[in-house]
């Protein structure tokens, strides 16, 4: 898998996770886990595809 399909693969779990164009911050790090990537990146993409993200424990977002 290229870093493309891997970038759209995690854009869809996001889709599929937000309720009301909202994901919350605990999401946003369980997607990162299992998809071995940085929080950081997961929260470019929330914030790419227009998405809010509530109830943050770290201030992150």
């Amino acid at each position: 898998m290229n870093e493309a399909e891997r970038i759209e693969e995690i854009k869809d779990m996001i889709n599929k996770e937000a309720v009301d164009g909202v994901i919350t911050c605990a999401v946003a790090h369980k997607i990162a886990k299992k998809k071995k990537t940085s929080v950081r990146k997961v929260g470019e993409l929330v914030e790419e595809l227009d998405i809010k993200i509530k109830e943050c424990q770290l201030g992150c977002f």
